[in-house]
């Protein structure tokens, strides 16, 4: 019974480190990756640091053998997941490092609330279903906060692309090559956008097509904005038509898609602030409004009973 509670003690604090871990690690890959495209010439601003090395590295190797070593019905779903990683930035983790996280995280949570159950004395049938919710807990968490990222990483870009198109608009009209203004303009975004863009650049300059190297880049984040602009470059190139007058174009869309997008967002705010309103603000409302008078009335009939 001891070597139970101990061995739950200490996967209950694994667990505790892997979940400060996640929300570290994928600064620390934004980090490397910058590091890396700076050693080919450019010179992107890092808003990141770089996280403990050697902590950091031990845990990914664990999850690295745990999730190599997991069933293949656990690793099911390894091509949406990289998918993720990719929009989320995380260039440099694979799904088998997710899987171990997922299975490390499920077994230190269980194992975990076993451990505190049986020291707490409660009855079995809270202990199983606690074990239950935070096995389910353990396992959505990682892809929670992947998702989360990727999402947040994706409508960055996509709200950073006008800016992009202003810049490539200016400098085509200008007489600057595409590739030229898509490196100047990489040198002046520091958002996940520009990562996006510096990533590209050292693609065509390692030997791939300019189109090729859109492409990969609308793989990488794959957003209406990212997929309408790609789109538009490579229609150009086909058809042989004026890039700065696509650009310039596709610069009055972006502006419209983005007021379009603000207006869509207010119109949902009040539908998103009634529950709120409901269910904490007139409650408190009415407690403090009609709370003294209820007191008062209370009283009232309690002296004339008496």
């Amino acid at each position: 019974m001891i070597l139970v509670l101990g061995l739950g003690l200490v996967l209950l604090a694994g667990a505790v480190a892997l979940i400060v871990q996640g929300w570290r690690f994928s600064d620390a890959r934004t980090a490397e990756s910058l590091e890396q495209i700076a050693a080919y010439g450019f010179s992107a601003e890092r808003h990141v640091e770089a996280a403990s090395t050697t902590q950091a590295g031990t845990i990914q190797r664990i999850a690295d053998r745990v999730g190599g070593r997991a069933p293949t019905i656990l690793r099911g779903g390894e091509r949406a997941m990289r998918e993720q990683l990719m929009a989320a930035g995380l260039y440099n983790t694979s799904a088998r490092r997710v899987v171990g996280y997922r299975i490390l995280l499920t077994l230190g949570l269980t194992l975990g609330w076993l451990w505190l159950g049986a020291a707490t004395g409660f009855s079995f049938g809270i202990i199983v279903l606690g074990a239950i919710f935070f096995a389910i807990l353990g396992w959505v968490l990682p892809m929670v906060v992947l998702n989360r990222r990727a999402r947040e990483r994706t409508d960055a870009i996509d709200y950073e692309l006008p800016e992009l198109i202003d810049l490539l608009v200016v400098t085509l009209e200008a007489g600057v090559s595409f590739i030229a203004s898509l490196q100047m303009a990489a040198d002046r975004l520091a958002g996940p956008l520009g990562v996006e863009l510096r990533l590209t650049l050292q693609e065509q300059r390692m030997g791939l097509t300019t189109n090729e190297a859109l492409k990969g880049m609308l793989a990488r984040a794959d957003t209406p904005g990212m997929r309408t602009f790609v789109r538009s470059v490579l229609q150009g190139e086909t058809l042989g038509t004026s890039t700065g007058q696509i650009m310039r174009n596709l610069a009055i869309e972006m502006r419209k898609r983005r007021r379009s997008a603000a207006e869509e967002r207010a119109q949902k705010a009040p539908i998103k602030i009634l529950f709120p309103l409901v269910l904490l603000i007139f409650p408190a409302m009415f407690i403090v409004l009609l709370g003294p008078v209820f007191y008062s009335i209370g009283k009232i009939f309690g002296a004339g009973g008496g």
